[in-house]
């Protein structure tokens, strides 16, 4: 178990830079008018300068996606039922998630801003959340009824 955390942990750091560089592609294309925006002018100022905000931003979606993806082992787990993994893979990601939000100013820095943000990742979360449990009921359908046909 040890082994695949570790594994799924380091897989995950290019795929959290991916994903933080679509967010800053899709981010710049619906506010940045015509201009791309690596990072929010906050960080920017912050941090000294854009290309530290810019490295500071890289490492922090790297370790979201080392947190993500060594939490995801989380769901193999079967002898823990699915409120359970739902419930500890809600409160890691989301220790791991908030400060980084916060630290890249991907939140406005006032409880109201935290809150907004907090409810728009619940949100998220509960829609991929569903989206998954749709696709695995749907596969467990398919196995039940292959297996009907061998009867």
């Amino acid at each position: 178990m040890k082994k695949k955390i570790i594994l799924r942990s380091l897989s995950g750091i290019p795929l959290g830079l991916a994903i933080g560089y679509l967010i800053t592609i899709i981010i710049s294309l619906i506010w940045a008018n015509g201009y791309y925006a690596p990072c929010v002018p906050e960080l920017a100022a912050i941090m000294g300068s854009e290309i530290n905000a810019v490295l500071l931003q890289a490492l922090l979606c790297g370790i979201l996606g080392m947190g993500f993806g060594g939490c995801s082992v989380i769901w193999e787990i079967e002898d823990w039922g699915i409120v359970k993994q739902t419930g500890i893979y809600f409160l890691i990601v989301s220790v791991i998630m908030m400060p980084i939000a916060y630290v890249s100013y991907w939140m406005e820095h006032s409880l109201s801003g935290i809150l907004s943000y907090f409810g728009t990742f619940v949100l998220i979360f509960v829609i991929v959340w569903m989206i998954q449990y749709g696709r695995a009921k749907h596969n467990v359908k398919k196995m039940n009824e292959k297996m009907e046909d061998f009867r």
